[in-house]
């Protein structure tokens, strides 16, 4: 069953919007990302990642990372969110695996309970939308028609769920000069 409705993006391209880089930046700086648990060869934002083809709902995460410090970073396709939901909490209850899902600001649907009993913070991002890199250009696309939030499920026994904000410019100004530095490097 799709999550997904009112989206204006063609079918064939709907689940491949990518992260803004200076986002991502942000976070990687906090957690320490080792696997991209939901990419492709194109848009890939770890050095390790797992295809479509390969199938992270299939695949043993801790085959992929083991005995190195971080999180998993997923941006799943938003078609069906339940099954990536589910499969973060599974792997952090077998294998104490951190993850960090970036996924609509939504609380009423199904997934958002599932997730809110298995992860350890739920980070609404405030202050703005998040303009995704359209799959056909790479480029920025502003326009989105929902907020966004992070689901996160931490390495060590969960004992609640958090809510959380952190501001959308500030994340983006704080990767902003992560990337920057990067590049002058």
């Amino acid at each position: 069953m799709s999550d997904y409705g009112g989206s204006n993006t063609p079918a064939e391209q709907r689940d491949l919007w990518r992260t803004p880089p200076a986002i991502f930046a942000a976070l990687d700086a906090e957690f320490f990302f080792q696997l991209d648990a939901a990419a492709s060869a194109q848009n890939a934002l770890c050095r390790r990642f797992i295809t479509e083809e390969q199938n992270t709902l299939e695949t043993d995460w801790s085959s992929l990372i083991s005995g190195l410090p971080g999180y998993v970073w997923m941006n799943p396709p938003y078609s069906n969110v339940g099954p990536f939901v589910a499969k973060a909490a599974a792997e952090n209850e077998k294998h104490n695996i951190g993850c960090v899902m970036l996924l609509n600001a939504d609380t009423s649907v199904g997934w958002f309970l599932d997730a809110i009993a298995t992860a350890h913070e739920v980070r609404f991002i405030t202050g703005g939308r998040l303009a995704f890199l359209s799959a056909a250009t790479g480029r920025p696309v502003s326009g989105n028609n929902k907020g966004q939030m992070l689901i996160i499920w931490r390495p060590w026994p969960r004992t609640h769920c958090q809510m959380t904000t952190v501001d959308r410019d500030g994340l983006m100004s704080f990767g902003a000069k992560i990337l920057a530095k990067r590049e002058a490097a």
